[in-house]
């Protein structure tokens, strides 16, 4: 078979999509009432239909169909060739000032995403399609498991009661029949609702790990709903990601006797005192000899090589937003070799990108961690008919061909005139956040309640 014998591409579309969200809360504000996703759609002369889903916004769409031209016409076969002339005519923003997120800036996200993922993705859905073969098999070393361990992402929520009225409120779900519905759309600030929270996505979804999102209550406070996690599922994985609030001094101080209590810190420290935070979190590993994960300070390859070098860290969350589904697999190789673990982040998604996450979960070598997933909080705006089930905790990988989903138009489109709806398409943390501190800005040192 010649590359030329295989489906060509006839048509890429860009399809820009917006859903609702929780006041979830972070170190870099709270989540708007809705997030933006982009979609690429990809149609072949055989029939098939390829998916991709990336981070949202107008310089993400704006990138992805800037490249149209080198998608369109060509054999699926060439996927690797496309993906790699895509590489080259990327040139950096005068805006991206090489840092990555070190800092979690929100606006210098879209420099660190890889738009041509969904693309990469759309591709090889096409290629497994024509093979006959789920995608994982089309990755690294193929399928190595069936099923995906998750854990339960926990987030604090605020009060969406204090948007003023006449602005876009957030969505209410206090009629839903589902417990989980309902509890995500209100105010969780304490330990004992951390708890509750974790309990009803135990109930719903089967987990049996959980990270909390920090950076938003004091240091002090936040380990106290680890505690309180422990006491409650003693035999889980309890995880705290502050995305580098804490000073060196202070995560030192804040782990001390917390080691039968959390199982991994994710990026405890930031940059200080002159210092990269590569160079920070190593000092923090030295001196509580806790294992540290991260999804700031290696995302790429250059910024992987520092980290590896200073010994920085030990859990790699590759996101394939980031990495590619390429490049994410080919680090679970070389973390498995080295003796390192692999994991995935993630941001707001529809499920879609939560089909992927079984692909490229699937065919992570190794001994993953526990793969992260904001889906449970935009469960039930489905653009799937068959999306993948979370079941027991863990994330069940479709059987059929491709990604091994299928695509909802009709949802799609609703979704799309949600977005268009917007007055922006861009992430915004501190807008929503000033409503609850007036005049509110966003400080890497500061956890987003703490002023």
């Amino acid at each position: 078979m010649k590359m030329n014998d295989t489906p060509i591409i006839t048509k890429m579309q860009v399809i820009p999509v917006a859903g609702y969200d929780s006041m979830m809360m972070t170190l870099s504000g709270c989540h708007a009432p809705c997030f933006t996703r982009n979609l690429v759609v990809l149609s072949d002369n055989a029939g098939h239909q390829g998916i991709g889903e990336i981070h949202g916004g107008d310089y993400t769409c704006e990138c992805l169909n800037a490249v149209r031209p080198l998608v369109e016409g060509q054999p699926i076969s060439k996927y690797r060739q496309i993906l790699q002339k895509i590489h080259k005519m990327a040139n950096p923003s005068s805006d991206d000032d090489g840092e990555g997120i070190q800092t979690l800036d929100i606006s210098k996200l879209k420099f660190v995403v890889k738009s041509e993922w969904a693309i990469e993705c759309a591709m090889l859905d096409l290629m497994g399609q024509f093979l006959n073969v789920p995608m994982c098999d089309l990755l690294g070393e193929g399928q190595q498991r069936k099923e995906v361990e998750m854990l339960g992402y926990l987030f604090y929520v605020s009060d969406k009661k204090k948007v003023p009225a006449g602005d876009m409120q957030y969505l209410d779900e206090s009629d839903s029949f589902d417990p989980w519905f309902r509890l995500r759309r209100e105010e969780i600030l304490t330990p004992e609702r951390i708890v509750e929270e974790a309990e009803a996505l135990s109930e719903k979804y089967g987990f049996k790990n959980f990270k909390l999102k920090g950076g938003v209550l004091s240091g002090a406070d936040e380990m106290e709903a680890c505690k309180a996690l422990k006491k409650r599922f003693p035999d889980a994985r309890i995880n705290i990601d502050p995305n580098g609030a804490w000073s060196l001094k202070e995560a030192i101080e804040l782990s001390k006797d917390m080691h039968d209590v959390i199982t991994y810190m994710e990026d405890p420290c930031g940059p200080e005192a002159g210092y990269s935070s590569r160079e920070i979190m190593r000092e923090f590993k030295n001196a509580t000899q806790f294992q540290v994960a991260t999804n700031m300070i290696a995302t790429d390859w250059r910024q992987f090589y520092h980290t590896v070098s200073l010994n920085a860290c030990d859990i790699i969350l590759a996101d394939p937003h980031f990495w590619g589904f390429d490049g994410a697999i080919r680090m679970s190789q070389l973390l498995d070799s080295w003796g390192l673990t692999w994991g995935v982040h993630s941001n707001n998604h529809f499920d879609i990108t939560l089909a992927a996450f079984a692909q490229v979960g699937a065919a992570a070598v190794g001994t993953p961690a526990p793969l992260d997933t904001h889906w449970i909080w935009q469960d039930g705006q489905n653009l799937l008919y068959d999306t993948p089930k979370i079941v027991d905790g863990k994330l069940q990988v479709p059987e059929a061909p491709g990604l091994g989903v299928h695509l909802n138009m009709e949802r799609v489109m609703e979704a799309n005139r949600l977005y268009n709806s917007l007055p922006s398409h861009d992430r915004d943390d501190a807008k929503s956040m000033q409503y609850l501190i007036p005049g509110w800005k966003y400080d890497h040192k500061k956890p987003s309640l703490v002023r």
